[in-house]
């Protein structure tokens, strides 16, 4: 039987790639817990933390397309397995050494590996996948994305706390590994195993001929803006504004005074505020897929995702406590659904020839936009303040809204 007529059921595709992905977090996510204040033990200065942080993230800018084109032309094993290992060679990186520049190169490291991982990850189930169950896997996919980062966060803060910065570090370089052996020994090539012949009721027609190239592809263009528009609110402005969020609750409702305890207390509520975000995140992503298979429209169920992304930054530029933690709840459920529909939305509207492409310019857009919302909203925050931010963001889920709606009734 030749490789094309092949049939590989998403299920024995999805816990090899989804665990391996969620494996090689250990060490990223247990670095943005920890580095702030093990910045001696990592032999770095405070003022660095920013750097050796985002570096990764910047560099993603320039990989994702390059990693995309080589999914595009090489069997996705041959890198995706790879990039595991690069993986946990980055966070023995963080181990073994001390200093700026040796924490920088892990970074570096770190983002080639995480292009290749999170490309590599996206195409696979697209492979395996056709538009009347792509809502759903990717969804779950994405669901091992949200576990591993915020299992690593937690364990790689407590194993901190037992074992000490340099054996964690040493440790979330074995469970990286352990996760790339595991894709080694069960992860199957899916690089053309199944042609996309499928009927593709979400979007139109499925047939290749009649997919555009990716630089005139219009739904794919959209779909790029809904994900860095997402991530933009989501991943950038919400988590780093997080701690403000708290910290101005915990003052209004404990009076003006600075402590220690106040100090443990917005960190505490800060990081449950996170926790509860990605928990809610992880379930909105598959059961906003499998709505849109069930109902045969993803643009329908991303528009809706985005109507709950608007209401949730109105709510938390309100400002009421219910308001705020309504407002945080609504938008883990906006960003996780956004997230996973955009991911299937590229399936749909690419050739199996150009998912690669498809989804490396899918992530640039999503990294580009959480690189740029930090930033963004604390050069703000002084001219229009927190609420003004949010009340931004609201602005934008809006535009992405009226993108979505706009290509959906021109697709008709």
């Amino acid at each position: 039987m030749s490789n094309s007529e092949t049939f590989i059921h998403p299920r024995r595709v999805l816990f090899p790639l989804g665990l391996g992905t969620a494996l090689s977090l250990m060490g990223d996510a247990t670095l943005y817990a920890v580095l702030p204040t093990h910045t001696a033990e990592a032999g770095i200065a405070l003022s660095s933390v920013g750097i050796i942080l985002g570096v990764n993230r910047a560099v993603r800018l320039f990989l994702n397309g390059p990693a995309g084109l080589a999914y595009d032309r090489w069997p996705r094993r041959r890198l995706f397995v790879p990039a595991l290992f690069i993986g946990a060679l980055s966070t023995a990186v963080y181990a073994a050494t001390r200093g700026f520049w040796p924490m920088l190169a892990g970074r570096l490291l770190w983002g080639l590996a995480w292009s290749g991982i999170w490309v590599g990850g996206a195409t696979v189930i697209l492979d395996v996948t056709t538009a009347q169950d792509r809502g759903r896997w990717t969804g779950l996919y994405q669901t091992w994305f949200f576990l591993g980062a915020a299992l690593g966060a937690f364990a790689g803060g407590l194993l901190t706390d037992w074992l000490g910065y340099g054996a964690t570090m040493w440790l979330g370089a074995a469970v990286t590994a352990l996760g790339g052996l595991i894709a080694l020994i069960l992860l199957p090539e899916t690089r053309s195993i199944r042609p996309d012949t499928a009927n593709v009721r979400c979007c139109g027609p499925s047939v290749e001929e009649t997919r555009p190239r990716l630089r005139a592809n219009r739904g794919l263009w959209v779909a790029a803006s809904l994900q860095g528009i997402n991530r933009f609110v989501t991943a950038g402005v919400l988590a780093a504004t997080m701690g403000l969020l708290a910290q101005d609750y915990l003052y209004r409702n404990g009076g003006s005074h600075q402590s220690a305890s106040l100090a443990i207390g917005v960190a505490t509520l800060t990081g449950a505020l996170l926790a509860g975000r990605t928990l809610l995140s992880m379930v909105a992503a598959p059961l906003a897929g499998t709505m849109s298979d069930w109902l045969g429209s993803r643009w329908r169920v991303a528009a809706w995702g985005l109507a709950i992304g608007i209401i949730s930054m109105a709510l938390v530029a309100w400002g009421a406590p219910a308001a705020i933690l309504t407002g945080i709840s609504l938008g883990a459920v906006a960003g996780g659904s956004v997230q996973a529909l955009a991911t299937a939305l590229t399936g749909d509207l690419v050739s199996q020839a150009q998912r690669g492409r498809a989804i490396g310019l899918l992530h640039t857009a999503g990294d580009l936009g959480s690189a740029i919302g930090p930033p963004t909203a604390y050069i703000l925050i002084p001219w229009i303040g927190l609420r003004g931010v949010y009340l931004l963001c609201a602005g934008l889920f809006t535009a992405g809204l009226t993108l979505a709606l706009l290509f959906r009734l021109r697709a008709r």
